[in-house]
Formats: C-alpha cells, structure tokens, sequence
C-alpha cells in the first residue's frame, strides 16, 4: 500500500514540477489529481496556503518559497533570485495585502444551498465541505449573516449572531418565510479548523479590514453587472452543501419500503 506524502513534501513536489508559479488552490487540486494525500481535512487549500506562508514568515530567506503575488507561490531559485512581483510576505520585496484582508473577517462562506438538503430539526445539520472528500464541517453554530432566496430573488436578509445559524435558518422554515424561500446563502465568521471545528469570534474587528470584506460580500451576494468582478476574494474559502445524511437514509427508507410493498 503506498503511503500518502506529507503535505509539506507534496507541496514541494507540486510546485517542483510546475515551470510556473502556482496559486495555492491550484497547488491542491494538482494535490488532489495526482493523488498525493488522501487525507484532505476539512479546509485543504487553507492548509496549503498556511504551510508556505508559515514557512515564509518564520523563516524569511531561508524559506524553500518565495511568494510572487497573492495567494501564488512558486520555489525559491537556487541562485535567490526574486521576481518583481511579490508581497510583504517575501522578505525584502514591496506589495499590498489589502485584497487579503477580509480573510480576517470572513472565514467561510455557501451559496444557494439547497433547503431541501437539510433535516430541519431545532439544531440541524448544516454540512458543507471546501471539495468532494474533503472532511464535512457542521456551520450549525456559525455566526455572520446570510440571504433567503425564492429562485434566484433575494427576499430576506438575515444576521446570525445570538442564535447561530442553523438556528436561525430552522426559525425562517416555521415562521412568516416558511413557504417561501427554497435556497439560502451565508457568510460566516467563525474561523474553521483543518479537522472542521468552528472556532471563537474575534473580540473586535480593525475598521480598514472592514471595507473589503463587506465588499465582497455585496459583490457575491448581489451579483450586480456593473461588476467586472465577483466577489473574487472570497473563493479561497467557499464550502459546497453536502446533503444532511438524515435525509440520505429516509430516501433509501422510502424506496425499500417502495420495493418491499410491490413483493
């Protein structure tokens, strides 16, 4: 049986055979292809992009990566050349982190998830995962804001903060908007780890890293034309819904029992 390879040494091998630099999610869907880790965790670009942004940070020069603009990575040369672009984040080198900046905001994000992919209990299962066989995270408790949808028509907008969002979202399927939404959004703030747990909310948030994560989210949320751009900065975390197994075994329930009441 092979065994898998350490992030660390998969993200060297990535990067080694690509002529050119790398944005860390394309580091882990080439990651994922040639079936280097099976092991993904809960947020495997974040893993990604924490080992090499670590690395430079803690280790400056000595670092094996150099960073050549946002979120892109390349290895270092031998001959320590640096390429003109680059951020603070490769010693030396001037750049602007402003477009990053919301990360420190929000952590998390899903749209137009389905409500029928939901078992809608008082706590329900809210599953997400950032990839197909990366590990589902549970956003019941996740705090932010989120968008009811009736098709594509926004109809609520909605915040979660002393009742999470699962919460909030179960109140919306019993009270005025119960027959009318069908897909939701949210936005959440609550950091997640690599093995899927939400973490604590920040105490207070710096103003200047306000604007662009309220930004991306109108953006994203809104989808206005006039845009030339989505929400572009919020992709790194965005979270795919995973159907409520609940539900999953009520459908082969239903369809035994189909099978069952034809003998």
């Amino acid at each position: 049986m092979t065994r898998e390879l350490s992030w660390r040494t998969a993200i060297d091998q990535v990067l080694a055979s690509s002529p050119t630099p790398l944005h860390y999610n394309e580091v882990k869907e080439r990651i994922v292809a040639g079936k280097l880790r099976k092991s993904l965790g809960a947020t495997p670009a974040a893993t990604v992009n924490a080992l090499i942004s670590t690395s430079i940070k803690r280790d400056g020069s000595d670092s094996p990566y150099i960073r050549v603009a946002k979120g892109t990575y390349a290895l270092r040369p031998a001959d320590g050349a640096v390429p003109m672009l680059a951020d603070p984040l490769t010693p030396g080198v001037a750049g602007s982190t402003e477009a990053e900046e919301q990360y420190d905001i929000v952590t998390s994000f899903g749209m137009f998830w389905r409500r029928n992919a939901i078992e809608w209990v008082a706590t329900p299962q809210v599953l997400g995962m950032q990839q197909i066989g990366a590990t589902a995270v549970d956003f019941c408790k996740q705090l932010g804001v989120y968008l009811l949808y009736d098709g594509r028509e926004v109809i609520y907008v909605g915040r979660a903060t002393d009742r999470p969002l699962g919460k909030r979202l179960y109140e919306h399927t019993v009270d005025r908007m119960s027959a009318r939404w069908d897909r939701f959004s949210w936005f959440g703030l609550l950091p997640v780890s690599g093995s899927g747990a939400l973490g604590q909310l920040p105490d207070r948030f710096e103003g200047p890293k306000v604007i662009p994560a309220l930004e991306a989210i109108l953006i994203e949320a809104l989808e206005p034309r006039q845009n030339r751009k989505r929400g572009d900065d919020l992709a790194a975390v965005e979270f795919i819904q995973r159907v409520d197994p609940e539900i999953e075994k009520k459908r082969v329930k239903a369809t035994l029992d189909a099978a069952l009441s034809k003998l």
